[in-house]
C-alpha cells in the first residue's frame, strides 16, 4: 500500500487571525501582564492557552475587566453596546476585529440607515453574528436554518438585503440565498461578497484534495466555524471520512486502517506548528510522502490596530 499525504494550501492563519494574535502578543510586550481580552481572541484552543501562559486573561464581558484597565476585542468583532459598556467602565480598548468583519458591520449600518430589513445568514450565538447584528438589532434578522427562512417576517419585501457571517461554507450560503430569493424575489445581494477570502480559499483547496483522500484531517477547534465547515466540505466533496482535531494526539489509530491517502488542512485560526506536528505523527506511521496541493496563493496582510500602533511608536518600538 502506497501511503501519502495531500497537504492543502492555503491553510491555517489568515491575515485577520494573524493580526489579532500579534495584537495580543505586542500588547503583552508593551503594557505587561495582565492584558484582558473579551472572548477568545480567535477560536483555537492552542492559541488561547499559549496567550494565557503569557498573561492574557480571557473574559466573557467587559464588566469582568477591572475599571480603567486595558481590554482587547477579539477578531470576531463586537456590537456598539460592548463599546459603550467599555467606555462606561473607563476601559482602554484595542479593537482587533478583522477588517473583513468590520466591512460587514459597515454594510449593516449603511442599509439600516436606509431602513432596509437585513437578513444576516449566520449561526445564532456566534460572536461575529452577535456583534454584526448588534449594529442594528431592530433591522437584522439572523438566518441560521431552513426553518428561519420559512418563518421570517419582514416589514417591506421591496427593501430587503442579505448579508452573511464571513466564515460560512460558500455552497451552504448559496443554497440559503436561493431559498430566500424563492420566498422574497426582490431580495438584494450585498454590494460585495461577505464570505472572507481565506474561508473561500481553504474550502477550494479542500474540495481539490477530498475526492483523492481516504481520510481528511482538519486541524481546528470545535468552536471555530470555518474549521467545522472544512470538515463538512470534505465530506460533501468525496472524502471517505473526515475529522476535526485540535492536536495530532487526538487522531485515533483505527482511522488509518486501510487508508492510503490522508488529506490534511487547517482552519484559519490554526498555527502552522500544529499542522507540522500532525505531518510528523503521520510520517511515523508510514505517511512520509507529502504532496502540497495549492489552490491559490495568499499575500494579504493587515496592519495592527491604530491605537496599539500609536502606543508602540510612542514607546519607540
Amino acid at each position: 500500500m502506497t501511503k501519502k499525504v495531500l497537504l492543502a494550501a492555503p491553510r491555517g492563519y489568515c491575515a485577520g487571525v494573524d493580526r489579532a494574535v500579534i495584537t495580543v502578543e505586542k500588547a503583552l510586550d508593551l503594557y505587561g501582564a495582565p492584558v484582558y481580552v473579551r472572548k477568545e481572541i480567535v477560536h483555537n484552543r492552542h492559541v488561547v492557552s499559549t496567550l494565557e501562559a503569557r498573561g492574557a486573561i480571557f473574559v466573557s464581558e467587559t464588566d469582568e475587566v477591572p475599571e480603567g484597565a486595558l481590554v482587547i476585542f477579539s477578531a470576531h468583532g463586537v456590537s456598539p453596546a460592548v463599546h459603550q459598556s467599555a467606555a462606561s467602565r473607563n476601559l482602554k480598548t484595542i479593537d482587533a476585529t478583522c477588517p473583513l468583519v468590520t466591512k460587514v458591520h459597515h454594510e449593516v449600518k449603511r442599509f439600516a440607515s436606509e431602513d432596509y430589513d437585513i437578513l444576516l445568514i449566520g449561526h445564532h450565538g456566534h460572536e461575529e453574528v452577535e456583534g454584526t447584528a448588534g449594529e442594528a438589532p431592530a433591522n437584522v434578522h439572523v438566518i441560521d436554518t431552513i426553518s428561519d427562512v420559512e418563518h421570517i417576517h419582514v416589514r417591506d419585501e421591496n427593501k430587503l438585503i442579505w448579508l452573511s457571517q464571513t466564515t460560512l461554507s460558500v455552497d451552504e450560503t448559496i443554497n440559503t440565498v436561493r431559498l430566500l430569493k424563492e420566498r422574497f424575489p426582490n431580495l438584494i445581494d450585498p454590494p460585495s461578497d461577505d464570505i472572507c477570502y481565506a474561508t473561500q480559499n481553504r474550502q477550494v483547496a479542500i474540495k481539490e484534495i477530498a475526492p483523492r483522500s481516504d481520510l481528511v484531517l482538519v486541524v481546528g477547534s470545535v468552536n471555530s466555524s470555518n474549521s467545522v465547515r472544512l470538515v463538512e466540505v470534505a465530506n460533501e466533496y468525496g472524502a471517505k471520512a473526515a475529522y476535526l482535531i485540535d492536536y495530532a494526539a487526538e487522531v485515533k489509530e483505527e482511522w488509518l486502517e486501510g487508508v492510503e491517502t490522508v488529506g490534511v488542512s487547517s482552519g484559519a485560526s490554526v498555527p502552522e506548528i500544529l499542522v507540522k506536528d500532525l505531518i510528523a505523527w503521520l510520517a511515523e506511521r508510514g505517511y512520509e510522502d507529502v504532496e502540497t496541493v495549492t489552490a491559490t496563493e495568499e499575500h494579504l496582510l493587515f496592519a495592527i490596530p491604530p491605537e496599539l500602533r500609536k502606543d508602540l511608536k510612542a514607546a519607540g518600538k
